[in-house]
């Protein structure tokens, strides 16, 4: 008998048990009984990514996991970008970007106001986010919540003449037009590098995209990134934007997440905006994010 033989078949990484509870509202789910720290099957992945298409938000508690096994498993999902802020990378993570009101030796460790206005992450790229996958590390006692807006529903409750308007329109997505806004309200935003600039350009994107895994129509305009709807004057375009911006976020259309130690939130970008206030800087938060590259919007 050779030892070859004594040695057990290979079998498959083996499911976990854990539930799939919906959040009471428009949309989000709550996954309890999943250890990312242990090995994540097909089976259990092709779970995940159905519910996130149908829930559009995920929760994660109690997860104790390292910076690798964050990269590693979203990078289940598919590719990852690497925000073009490189000074907020974490260290030995390129695809860690660090959320973070907290200052040290003069100079904040993350991104303060990486949530300081609706929007979809990284909508600005030519092929926008699938995903957003945020780990909490470090939580205030009060304050700090994330705020997240169904873009389905956003779509499917706009007025018929408005869903005519809108069919066929383009909007231009822009990382510089949000970053200077911000600027006015963060100190801490140096002056983009012509090289950063560059790394960024405008893309245009369809104003309602299909989902391209359940083929459900979004609204994919957002108040951060969108800079104008091609086509429309600029009065024209900015009303509409700013109606379908507050069509969006109407009280009954809104999850808003409060944080618990070692949560991790898993939301698509393609029919989600999300928005968190600043929090003050004697409140510390710190959060690492990865976000899963998609696919061309259609």
């Amino acid at each position: 008998m050779t030892i070859a033989s004594t040695l057990p078949p290979f079998t498959a990484t083996a499911a976990q048990l854990f539930e799939i509870r919906p959040i009471e509202g428009p949309l989000g789910a709550e996954i309890t009984g999943l250890d990312l720290q242990l090995p994540v099957s097909d089976q259990d992945l092709a779970r995940i990514r159905a519910a996130l298409v149908k829930h559009g938000l995920l929760v994660f508690r109690e997860q104790r996991i390292t910076p690798q096994q964050h990269v590693a498993f979203s990078r289940r999902f598919g590719p990852l970008q690497v925000h073009v802020l490189n000074r907020f990378h974490l260290q030995g993570y390129p695809e860690i970007l660090i959320v973070s009101n907290v200052v040290q030796d003069g100079q904040p460790i993350g991104l303060v106001d990486a949530g300081a206005d609706w929007h979809s992450d990284l909508s600005y790229m030519p092929k926008p986010s699938l995903g957003s996958l945020l780990h909490a590390q470090e939580l205030p006692a009060e304050q700090g919540d994330t705020s997240f807006a169904n873009m389905f529903l956003a779509y499917e409750t706009l007025p018929d003449d408005v869903k005519r308007t809108l069919e066929g329109r383009r909007a231009v997505h822009s990382y510089v037009y949000r970053y200077r806004r911000l600027q006015k309200l963060s100190p801490w935003r140096a002056d983009l590098t012509q090289k950063q600039i560059d790394e960024v350009p405008e893309v245009e994107h369809p104003v309602i995209r299909v989902h391209p895994e359940s083929g459900r129509k979004a609204l994919f305009v957002s108040e951060g990134f969108t800079s104008h709807i091609v086509g429309l004057s600029k009065d024209e375009s900015d009303a509409l934007l700013r109606y379908l911006h507050e069509h969006a976020i109407r009280a009954e259309n809104i999850y808003r997440h409060q944080w618990r130690a070692h949560d991790m939130v898993f939301w698509d970008n393609r029919s989600t905006v999300h928005y968190a206030p600043i929090t003050p800087q004697h409140l510390r938060r710190t959060l690492y994010r990865t976000t899963v590259e998609g696919d061309v919007p259609a």
